[in-house]
């Protein structure tokens, strides 16, 4: 047994190694698993065991330590032992329902040791087919990799019994044994309702990129602080590939109303025309006059405000 406990443990090296820590969450899960059985009864005089073999599944509710768990497994040991008219012909097999609670002691590493231990029903060869009816118990130790959050392999060493078994030897009457055995296996299980993991955050905003040029007053003649601004807008727009510009022009609220809405429309066609001799596609410009409205610094009328006489230039 010792040999096949080593040689699981090997097995379950490199998962251990890439497994990570994880986020323990409350939920089902169902698990299959199977491996190598040895008795520890005393057999009656004459019969002989050797090495046999287990296998089962189970569903159980994991409350992130403590679990508890329905199971059902099927296990077979070879014997000498062939008697007539019954259903031990050179094997004895057993069919467990067994209600089981354990505990990880480490859910939320990577490797995590458990304990548990389960009682229920055995249903045993005997003159019929799995017709010896025991109560059956059971106590397990084992250490499980964490693959996931959802997945989960398991090496496990076991101890299970029954009540004392029966059969009716023809000649010589009712023999009964001891029924307890000793189990090494391997398994797998896997959890439901994983909780949704996080939406990432939104990507960050990318500002527009937007240039800002302003007018003496009633003028709408570009001054060489102005032409460097435009010299920059172009290159922005150059920068950016496939873009569209739009040149808006704005007034103070000095002078009448409409001659301004003509005067603001002036100072954005003068722009575009700067830009065009930076080499931008007069198609690829858009022109808007809004004279006194969308004021940058909020005056009464007829107020001659500096920062309201511009033109806003925004790469889209």
């Amino acid at each position: 047994m010792k040999k096949l406990l080593v040689a699981a443990l090997v097995c379950l090296a490199p998962v251990a190694a890439q497994a990570q820590d994880i986020t323990p969450f409350p939920g089902f899960y169902v698990g299959v698993g199977g491996g190598a059985l040895w008795t520890l009864g005393t057999p009656p005089t004459g019969v002989s065991t050797w090495t046999g073999w287990a296998i089962g599944g189970k569903a159980g509710y994991d409350f992130v330590g403590p679990r508890a768990e329905l199971e059902v497994g099927y296990g077979q040991i070879g014997t000498n032992a062939n008697i007539p008219g019954t259903a031990i012909v050179g094997k004895v097999g057993s069919l467990n329902v067994m209600a089981n609670v354990l505990y990880d002691f480490m859910p939320a590493s990577a490797i995590t040791p458990y304990i548990g231990a389960g009682v229920g029903i055995a249903f045993v060869d005997s003159n019929a087919s799995l017709g010896s009816t025991q109560f059956a118990y059971q106590a397990m130790l084992g250490l499980a990799a964490n693959v996931s959050n959802t997945m989960r392999i398991v090496v496990e060493g076991r101890y299970a019994g029954t009540t004392n078994p029966s059969v009716n030897v023809p000649g010589v009457g009712t023999v009964s044994y001891q029924n307890q055995n000793i189990l090494a296996l391997l398994g797998v299980q896997f959890k439901f309702g994983a909780p949704a993991q996080p939406l990432p955050p939104p990507a960050p905003s990318v500002a527009t990129p937007s240039f800002m040029v302003f007018f003496d007053w009633d003028r709408s003649n570009l001054s060489q602080q102005a032409l460097t601004t435009i010299g920059q807008a172009a290159a922005a727009f150059k920068a950016k590939g496939n873009a569209r510009i739009t040149a808006t022009g704005h007034t103070d609220t000095s002078g009448p109303e409409a001659y301004n809405m003509s005067l603001s429309l002036r100072r954005a066609n003068a722009v575009k025309d700067a830009l065009v001799r930076e080499g931008v596609p007069a198609p690829a410009i858009a022109v808007i006059g809004r004279g006194e409205q969308g004021l940058l610094v909020q005056t009464g009328d007829g107020v001659r405000e500096p920062q309201n006489r511009r033109v806003e230039i925004v790469i889209q």
